[in-house]
């Protein structure tokens, strides 16, 4: 059983990095100041020639896809959570007990 537990929270802690690392990376990216990313080929000939390696359409539909994917982790770790809230939160055993089984009388 406590390898389970440790596995979950490692699990949680790993989406919850990812989470961040998402964020920070679409937060560091914003659609309006895309650019096209475009880099410089050697020829043949020694010459140089410039070509595009992303444009700006197909960074906009990975930054789309990062956020659907980032909403889809977060709302998968807010159920780990609750999930792990309930455990934490309700003790083991808890019953009804009478007075004296309790050790009250």
């Amino acid at each position: 059983m406590a390898t389970k537990k440790t596995f979950i929270d490692v699990e949680l802690e790993w989406a919850e990095e990812q989470l961040s690392s998402w964020k920070a990376y679409i937060d560091a990216n914003p659609l309006h100041e895309l650019k096209d990313r475009v880099g410089e080929k050697i020829t043949a000939r020694g010459g140089v020639i410039p070509y595009v390696i992303a444009n700006i359409e197909a960074q906009g539909k990975f930054l789309q896809e990062t956020m659907k994917n980032y909403l889809a982790l977060l709302k998968e770790v807010d159920g780990m959570r609750e999930k792990e809230d309930v455990k934490k939160s309700t003790p083991r055993g808890h019953q009804d007990l009478t007075p004296g089984e309790s050790g009250l009388i």
